[in-house]
């Protein structure tokens, strides 16, 4: 089962596919760059989606969904957003195919089918949600307006990896408008918050918050925040964008509201996702070389009860088994009986530490005149033999510990390759070592921050919110920098 899964210490990227595959995530698809998210990933990216979208509502936002297809008319209308997608857009052209004459029983592209205006498939969808804005929003009393919308995107990427980089990919995309520039730094900061907290919270992934250099800013947004994660080989992955808009899409597509008075003003806007990116965070910062480790509040089977049993006896294990199954799904708790009789429990067990399932009970009939069961938990492969009598309150706490366990984890992983360099041999040699997170200070220049990604492929992931402001000078040029930023490779 897991035995075969490459070593990460050996080969990173081999170890991610491969466990992608085998622990029966996700596989690719017939269509050259797409995946099959397969039932068991998909339950963690329902899970996910679940949690995001009380968040979201609870802070005052309503889903609604638009189409898939942007005329290249409305996406071109505000030019740096089009100017920055437009190398990663899949365009229709035609509407229908016809019988190939020269090729019977093939379809081909009808000549006289083209479309008058061709139609992009949503990259992004601010071009069609602020068009339909534009007949939305007349009047003060009609704003905030709070939407956000669950949908796929596509990016037409040359390299793919399942989750990380996909040509279609899942994701959530909020598009909010407001009265008031402040309102909408305010809403762009709430829902990076939402994101921050979603991490820890519930993927056990501790993320540095902050802002993205000129660079890296989303095309068409004044200012984008971003969490960003470290992973386990020291690479950075950014895991959700919050951008505040401006004005910019507002007056591309003339969206005015009359103010309180009576006047005419462009409304301010924001627009904030994450995607199934957040799959690949999940596997790369705490999966190991057996399988998969899962965060209780995101793995779709909490608990695994693998009966230990001889000819004759899974019957009468099963029912004596049941009281303590069903305390445990009375409790919330999401339970798998493994009760097949065509594996052994040998390999039970290691297709369950493949899967992350951060408790497995083992359970036989000895074990229940005893009164005791066997746990064991994914993250540290602790075994233990505890009281059958409170075995529902042990697990539920267990549950609990497994969640900070995993947290702690990568916490002190990212403290550890966090390393803080005052010039640019310093800063060269902790990217060459184990890599992780480097903060030095920078010159503001964007020259700078090229020259530095092509001769080290190190990129600035983001003006932490948190890092004060510091007299220094830039490790590459020497000239005058106010604060540090942080450095990584990425994904």
């Amino acid at each position: 089962m897991s035995k075969s899964l490459p070593k990460r210490s050996e080969d990173y990227s081999l170890w991610y596919n491969e466990l992608v595959k085998r622990a029966g995530l996700a596989e690719n698809s017939a269509v050259r760059g797409c995946m099959v998210i397969k039932p068991y990933g998909y339950a963690i990216w329902e899970k996910m989606q679940r949690q995001l979208d009380d968040m979201f509502k609870r802070t005052g936002h309503q889903n609604a969904y638009f189409p898939l297809f942007v005329p290249k008319s409305l996406f071109e209308a505000e030019e740096k957003n089009a100017e920055g997608f437009a190398k990663e857009c899949a365009v229709v052209t035609h509407y229908r195919l016809q019988n190939d004459p020269d090729r019977p029983g093939k379809l081909r592209v009808d000549p006289n089918a083209k479309l008058e205006e061709e139609l992009i498939v949503r990259p992004t969808s601010e071009a069609i949600i602020w068009s339909t804005y534009k007949g939305w929003i007349q009047s003060y009393r009609d704003l905030p307006l709070l939407i956000n919308q669950w949908a796929n995107v596509v990016r037409w990427e040359m390299r793919t990896r399942l989750f990380l980089r996909t040509a279609e990919f899942l994701w959530q995309e909020g598009h909010t408008a407001h009265a008031t520039a402040e309102e909408a730094v305010a809403e762009t900061r709430q829902m990076l918050e939402v994101y921050a907290q979603f991490a820890e919270e519930w993927m056990a992934l501790p993320v540095v918050k902050g802002v993205k250099t000129e660079n890296e800013r989303f095309a068409g947004a004044l200012d984008t925040y971003c969490i960003e994660g470290l992973m386990q080989d020291g690479k950075a992955l950014q895991a959700g964008t919050s951008h505040f808009l401006g004005q910019n899409f507002a007056k591309a597509f003339d969206v005015q509201f009359t103010n309180k008075e009576g006047q005419l003003e462009h409304v301010w806007g924001t627009s904030w996702g994450v995607s199934t990116r957040l799959m690949g965070a999940l596997i790369m910062s705490h999966s190991d070389d057996e399988g998969l480790v899962l965060p209780p509040k995101l793995a779709p089977i909490q608990v695994v009860i693998v009966p230990i049993y001889k000819t004759g006896q899974l019957e009468e294990l099963t029912e004596r088994i049941r009281p303590m199954q069903m305390g445990l799904i009375e409790r919330g708790i999401s339970v798998k009986f493994d009760d097949r009789d065509t594996e052994r429990p040998g390999y039970k067990f290691a297709e369950w530490e493949l899967k992350g399932v951060p408790i497995r009970i083992a359970v036989g009939m000895r074990d229940l005149d005893n009164g005791t069961v066997e746990v064991a938990r994914r993250d540290t492969k602790e075994k233990m033999n505890l009281p059958l009598a409170d075995i529902v309150n042990t697990v539920d706490q267990l549950l609990t510990d497994i969640q900070t366990n995993i947290y702690q984890r990568a916490l002190k992983f990212r403290e550890t390759h966090t390393t803080r360099v005052d010039t640019y041999e310093e800063f060269k040699q902790a990217l060459e070592g184990e890599g992780g997170f480097v903060v030095a200070h920078w010159d503001g220049t964007s020259e700078t921050e090229e020259r530095i990604k092509e001769e080290t492929k190190a990129t600035i992931r983001c003006i932490a919110l948190n890092e004060p402001e510091e007299d220094g000078i830039c490790i590459l040029t020497g000239k005058p920098s106010s604060r540090r930023v942080y450095f990584a490779r990425a994904y």
